[in-house]
């Protein structure tokens, strides 16, 4: 077994970056980061970007509305950044509180600026094969990670497990495309698919993004299949002073014995989304500096 060291390619991604932005003619690439309420992982998830995106050499404008902002006040002030000249990206935190539309919320980003890649317009692009948009980052994280560490999908079985717009949907259209690196054979598994096990055994290359923790365990795959673990969940721990662990989708311990290569959590797509997206902000400027 083999460890996909996410934290290590996150880094050089982040080197890159780095000298990439300093390169940069003009003003610094701006992040606009909109986050709403305090959900505890949301909080972390916002703190990281920001300290990241000032290692590269990104500004980013934290905005902090109320808990009980409306959806039309919320369509205003992201209307606002986006006539606004000097923001290259917009990522507007989820998970949103109940009363507000998060896939409105996506839409509403100017697709010029939707770093985050949720846009209907540039999910369009993936299924196009059109890179003049943005790919969504745990997805383009998840290519980034096979490709440097030498998986190519071609010709390989690649198994989704989960169906969502941020993770499921996009990375299966990513596996599919005719292009160097994918070219895979994809199945969409989720919920209510039957017989799940003995679809999950016949992948080569096993994506779990199904948000349920240890899902994934030993009797679900065949030896030699390459395990991306987008999940990470918070269970309870009484041993840690957090009071909780983070754990996967996959039971790390039964199953990494018998994969080729496999995914950490913590340390595994998690540092990759967050490269990825300063990865859409440089772009965001470049496309911004063209025009």
């Amino acid at each position: 077994m083999s460890l996909i060291d996410g934290n290590a390619i996150a880094a050089r991604i982040i080197a890159e970056l780095t000298a990439e932005v300093a390169a940069l003619p003009g003003r610094r690439p701006c992040l606009a980061l909109v986050r709403v309420g305090e959900d505890p992982a949301s909080v972390s998830y916002v703190r990281k970007k920001e300290q990241t995106a000032a290692a590269i050499g990104v500004d980013s404008r934290i905005i902090l509305p109320a808990v009980t902002i409306t959806q039309g006040e919320l369509f205003t002030l992201i209307d606002d950044l986006n006539a606004d000249p000097g923001v290259d990206g917009i990522l507007v935190q989820s998970p949103l509180p109940k009363h507000l539309d998060e896939v409105a919320v996506f839409r509403r980003v100017a697709p010029h600026k939707d770093v985050d890649g949720f846009n209907t317009l540039n999910l369009g692009k993936v299924a196009q094969e059109d890179d003049t948009g943005f790919v969504s980052c745990t997805p383009a994280g998840i290519m980034e990670l096979l490709a440097r560490s030498g998986v190519d999908l071609k010709g390989k079985h690649v198994v989704v497990l989960g169906r969502s717009l941020i993770v499921g949907k996009p990375i299966a259209l990513l596996a599919l495309q005719k292009r160097a690196g994918a070219n895979g054979t994809v199945t969409i598994c989720h919920s209510g698919t039957s017989n799940l096990p003995a679809i999950t055994r016949q992948a080569d290359v096993l994506i779990a993004a199904i948000g349920r923790p240890d899902f994934v365990t030993a009797d679900m795959i065949k030896p030699g299949v390459v395990v991306i673990d987008v999940g990470i969940n918070r269970v309870a721990d009484a041993t840690k002073k957090s009071g909780y662990r983070l754990t996967g989708d996959v039971h790390f311990a039964s199953v990494a014995p018998l994969a080729a290569q496999i995914t950490p959590v913590p340390g595994g797509v998690g540092p990759m989304t967050v490269a990825m997206l300063m990865k859409n902000t440089v772009k965001a400027r470049r496309a911004s500096s063209a025009e």
